[in-house]
């Protein structure tokens, strides 16, 4: 029963599995089959069973339907058979007929072909026309890139290189060369930016060279515009120029119209011959290294390199040779050079966009004058050359002059300029120091003679002298003072003409050039001359004679002063009554050269009489004087009475002085040699000898050597010795004793310390002379008056001590 239940189950799903492969297709049919393994053992068997009884159900039916079909399938067939004789005949037609068209198509597929080889041919070459109408402008504008490189066009270079990767390159850049191209352009950038830079500095150096050249070229355009502009000013008023104050003329105008006249014609002449700085120096390297720098992009980069290496060029330029103050060459150098520079870094600003800056400009200026000053201030310090001075200071101007047309401040060089004026001023007063030492020397200290009115004509023209009761006189005739008074004016106003030089050109007004002379003036008056004069004074060899002329000297010069203040005021055009107008100090540097040489006078009138005074041999024992004054004396008088012959000729007051002071060092003198302390004994014919004379001293003096004294006051100077001889010739004691201290006291001049050592001398040659007299009554009287006139002038002396 079991088995039967499951063959009945079975069933079904057989038939489900023959629909299955029935329906489906035939690469799906292994899982179903599979299926009939996988079920019950056995159900294959069954599965087989039933697969051939479907097998033959569809059998049964293709066999009815076959049989159903079969006589329109055999009906087919006969007709089918019929039209296969038509068929082989169509057949052969249709083939004979295809083998003519295989014929006659043949050329035509030939033909065909042809064309086809053409089309292609032809479309190729449109392609190609096509990429090369693309490739040629690359390429030609490559070409072009070559020919501006060899041409060194690298600024257009550049241009060109920007085209073609803009524009260029985009259109063809899947080609090889393309890129071949495109890696060169750095390559080419980089190469010039190397030739443009060795350009640079080849421009550089060659700027170094020849700015020496720029800056000569510069200052002498600027001498030869400032030149015309002076005479022109010349030709409108001629204010300034040696020759106009020499006679005191004025330069006539037609001068002034011939100097500008040759002013013009050279200016003709030079015309064509003014370069400018474009001409001497070919700047196109430094416009291509820019432009190509910008195009670039790294124009920073090359404005840093241009600058740093200009500074170093300023530097270099700025460093002077040290030998430069031993010639003006050196400095014109030096300032040419400088110039050169700037001109050159100007130009660059103007023609330039940001290569240099007005501020960068003015920084290098303002370093560069600080070094140029600085130098300035220490090579001007070792000239002594006022020529070289004047010529440096001219430089310095034009210098100043040319780099102010280029639009740089100099108005610290200007300030410069008084400083080296001071250095100016002396070296002029040491070189006229020299001249003055000369013209003293070379004088003959005599008044000048002239016998002609031709040579008193010259003399006056050199010298402003004015004395009616000279020209009355006849020729010929004396100047009063000597050679060296016209010849010290002369130089006085070739310094203030020398001193004017280095004023001019300064910018200066007229009241501070009018300021400048007199105060140099002043220093040469007050110092130099007064130096020198100082000098000559105090030579050991000036004499007595000398001396007097030059104190005549001093006073005409004094005397001339005056015209020196108005020879400046014509100059200058300053009048002396001007508010702060300086003055002349000559007035009182004569006065004391005067003083100076009065003093000398005094003391080798001393000197002389000292050295008579030592010729004096006195016999300080002798018994009786010799009746006469002694020669030395007498000879010291008649050289005191020439001497003050000369004296007329000086101002009273100096010769009334000279008289006085002579006979009180000769009064002195004479009253030291009775005290001298080396003579011990002097007897009563000595001191009669003395007071011969002295008699002769006071002759003398009462004759009136010197005129002007009033009375007896010359004869005072031998006052004191006069009551000291008087006291011991009358001996007259006990009057100088009882009087002494009394305003009437006949010995008032007598100090009783004189008179005591007088007395000690003439004590000790009574003992000596009287060894033997000493019993004779008289002498031992005389003896004891001595002893006791001896202690009580002890007593006065004492006396005078302790109220002391």
């Amino acid at each position: 029963m079991a088995e039967s239940g499951e063959a009945l189950g079975t069933v079904p799903e057989h038939e489900r599995i023959l629909q299955e492969i029935e329906s489906t297709d035939t690469a799906c049919v292994g899982p179903t089959l599979r299926s009939v393994y996988d079920d019950q053992p056995n159900s294959h068997k069954k599965f087989m069973e039933k697969l051939d009884a479907c097998i033959r159900n569809h059998d049964k039916e293709i066999e009815k339907m076959c049989n159903f079909h079969h006589q329109g399938f055999v009906d087919a067939i006969t007709e089918l058979l019929k039209v296969r004789t038509d068929a082989e005949k169509l057949k052969v037609q249709v083939t004979d007929t295809n083998r003519r068209f295989q014929d006659a198509g043949k050329e035509v597929i030939v033909q065909t072909e042809d064309i086809i080889r053409c089309r292609i041919q032809q479309r190729n070459i449109t392609t190609v026309v096509e990429k090369l109408q693309l490739c040629l402008p690359v390429l030609e504008m490559y070409s072009k890139l070559k020919e501006q490189m060899s041409a060194k066009r690298y600024y257009s270079a550049l241009k060109t290189m920007e085209q073609l990767e803009n524009v260029y390159f985009p259109r063809v850049s899947q080609y090889r060369f393309c890129q071949l191209m495109i890696e060169n352009l750095p390559k080419l950038r980089e190469d010039i930016k190397e030739i443009s830079m060795s350009d640079l500095k080849d421009f550089l150096e060659s700027i170094r060279k020849h700015s020496d050249k720029i800056g000569e070229t510069a200052m002498k355009q600027a001498q030869q515009q400032k030149a015309f502009s002076v005479a022109l000013q010349k030709q409108n008023n001629v204010k300034f120029g040696k020759n106009m104050y020499i006679n005191h003329d004025r330069i006539p105008e037609e001068r002034s119209e011939i100097v500008l006249r040759h002013v013009l014609e050279e200016e003709d002449e030079n015309e064509e011959e003014v370069l400018t700085v474009q001409d001497l120096v070919d700047f196109s390297p430094v416009y291509r290294c820019l432009h190509i720098y910008s195009v670039l992009g790294d124009e920073e980069t090359f404005e840093n390199y241009y600058r740093k290496q200009r500074k170093k060029q300023a530097r270099l330029v700025l460093q002077p040779q040290s030998s430069m103050h031993e010639t003006v060459d050196g400095y014109r150098r030096y300032f040419t050079q400088i110039v050169g520079f700037f001109v050159v870094e100007d130009h660059i600003l103007h023609v330039t966009q940001g290569l240099v800056t007005r501020a960068y400009t003015d920084e290098l200026w303002n370093m560069a004058l600080s070094k140029i000053i600085a130098v300035l201030r220490a090579h001007s310090s070792y000239c002594t050359d006022p020529d070289l001075v004047l010529e440096l200071k001219n430089l310095i101007v034009i210098f100043a002059d040319t780099l102010q047309g280029y639009g740089f401040p100099v108005n610290r060089l200007f300030d410069l300029l008084f400083e080296i004026r001071d250095q100016y001023n002396e070296t002029l007063l040491k070189k006229w120091a020299g001249v003055f030492r000369d013209i003293f020397e070379e004088d003959n200290y005599s008044p000048i003679p002239i016998v002609s009115e031709e040579e008193y004509r010259i003399v006056t023209s050199k010298f402003p002298f004015q004395d009616p009761d000279l020209e009355k006189q006849s020729f010929p005739k004396k100047f009063p003072m000597s050679q060296s008074v016209p010849h010290i004016y002369i130089q006085v106003k070739e310094f203030i003409y020398a001193s004017l030089k280095f004023s001019e050109s300064l910018h200066r007004s007229s009241t501070e050039i009018d300021d400048m002379l007199r105060k140099s003036t002043n220093l040469l008056l007050t110092r130099t001359l007064s130096s020198c004069l100082l000098n000559l004074i105090r030579k050991p060899h000036i004499g007595l004679t000398e001396l007097v002329q030059i104190i005549i000297n001093t006073t005409h010069l004094e005397q001339a002063c005056k015209y020196l203040e108005d020879f400046i005021t014509n100059i200058t055009n300053i009048s002396q009554e001007t508010v702060h107008t300086t003055r002349l100090y000559g007035l009182s540097t004569f006065k004391d050269a005067r003083h100076a040489a009065e003093g000398e006078i005094y003391t080798k009138l001393n000197q002389k009489i000292d050295e008579f005074v030592q010729l004096a041999d006195y016999d300080w024992t002798m018994s009786e004087p010799d009746g006469r004054a002694s020669g030395y004396l007498m000879d010291l008088i008649n050289f005191l009475r020439s001497i003050f012959q000369v004296f007329t000729h000086l101002p009273g007051k100096v010769a009334q002085t000279a008289c006085m002071s002579a006979c009180q060092h000769l009064s002195t003198s004479l009253m030291q040699m009775l005290l001298d302390s080396e003579l011990k004994q002097i007897s009563m014919g000595a001191v009669q000898q003395f007071n011969l004379d002295v008699i002769q001293c006071e002759l003398f003096a009462s004759s009136e050597p010197v005129p002007g004294f009033q009375g007896d006051t010359l004869q005072l100077a031998f006052i004191d010795l006069r009551q000291l001889l008087d006291l011991f010739m009358v001996w007259d004691w006990s009057t100088y004793l009882a009087d002494y201290g009394q305003p009437a006291s006949k010995y008032l001049r007598v100090n009783p310390n004189t008179a005591l050592t007088l007395l000690e001398k003439m004590k000790d040659t009574s003992k000596k002379n009287n060894i033997f007299a000493q019993f004779r009554k008289n002498d031992r009287d005389k003896q004891k008056l001595i002893e006791t006139v001896v202690k009580q002038l002890r007593s006065l002396v004492n006396g005078m001590s302790q109220h002391t």
